[in-house]
């Protein structure tokens, strides 16, 4: 922990699968959140993909930001794992509701064993067709081919707090092979207001493997990405590619060094399940 401009700053790594894996994310915990250009000059400085920046509201209420080296971001769910950790460390297990920019997320906390588990549920997932033209050309800036895809799960833009494309591949060797032009693939995202990439591969039916370009946030993979995972179970759920309730899990970060695992839970309403569990991050 470190003190930063009235606040406390935890470094964790959530979803983590195992000392070296998992998504690093900031917490910065104070009475008041400070001004954005401030919550945006410590995440720069902090230089990982998110920080969460909490204050008290009454009781387990809370208020959250989430920012990214380059901008806001409307909602993180590594990052939220990451704080619910933090906050069950200092307030015991129970329920925090997190109050972001798109609605309250519920944080379900608890103690397994001495390992804090946070389970976030998702505002109400949505979701919509990915346009032809756009799916072209982000294939186009990942080098892969329309024939690559794995049509039995539909390309489409899922939402559950941020927008991310999800597209499916045939194979595990096509996902492997990830070399985008990052800059040109910035500009598409940010023009078409897209938070990260959801790319996928399906080895059975209750294992994901996925990988999450984050160019817009100036990080060129994300680890492990909660938000991105509910996204999906909601496009899943309520496109009737699965029948709810179902739990699958996603691998994420293998290829990066830095295994992780999310844990989802899609409901037969409302919204998604995401869990996992945060370490600490040692300087």
């Amino acid at each position: 922990m470190a003190e930063s401009h009235k606040g406390t700053l935890c470094r964790l790594s959530a979803f983590a699968k195992g000392s070296e894996g998992g998504n690093p994310a900031r917490v910065w915990v104070g009475e008041e959140l400070p001004d954005a250009p401030t919550m945006q000059a410590i995440s720069r400085a902090v230089g990982f993909s998110e920080t969460a920046f909490v204050a008290p509201l009454h009781g387990h209420g809370r208020v959250i930001r989430y920012y990214s080296p380059e901008a806001e971001v409307s909602f993180c769910g590594h990052a939220t794992i990451a704080t619910g950790v933090v906050l069950g460390r200092d307030g015991g297990e129970g329920i925090y509701r997190l109050s972001t920019t798109v609605g309250i997320v519920p944080v379900e906390v608890r103690k397994i064993d001495d390992e804090f588990i946070a389970s976030l549920t998702s505002v109400e997932p949505r979701h919509k067709t990915l346009p032809e033209k756009v799916l072209n050309e982000v294939l186009w800036l990942l080098r892969w081919r329309p024939d690559d895809v794995d049509r039995s799960i539909p390309p489409a833009i899922g939402y559950a707090g941020a927008w991310h494309p999800i597209i499916a591949v045939k194979s595990a060797d096509r996902l492997a092979d990830l070399n985008y032009d990052f800059e040109a693939l910035k500009v598409l995202m940010l023009k078409e207001n897209l938070t990260t990439l959801q790319l996928i591969w399906r080895e059975h039916e209750t294992l994901i493997h996925s990988r999450n370009p984050f160019p817009v946030g100036g990080v060129g993979e994300d680890p492990a990405t909660g938000a991105s995972a509910a996204a999906l179970g909601g496009y899943l759920r309520d496109a009737g590619l699965v029948k709810a309730p179902f739990r699958f899990l996603i691998r994420q970060g293998e290829t990066m060094g830095r295994p992780s695992v999310l844990m989802v839970d899609v409901p037969a309403t409302d919204g998604i399940v995401v869990s996992g569990s945060a370490i600490d991050i040692r300087d």
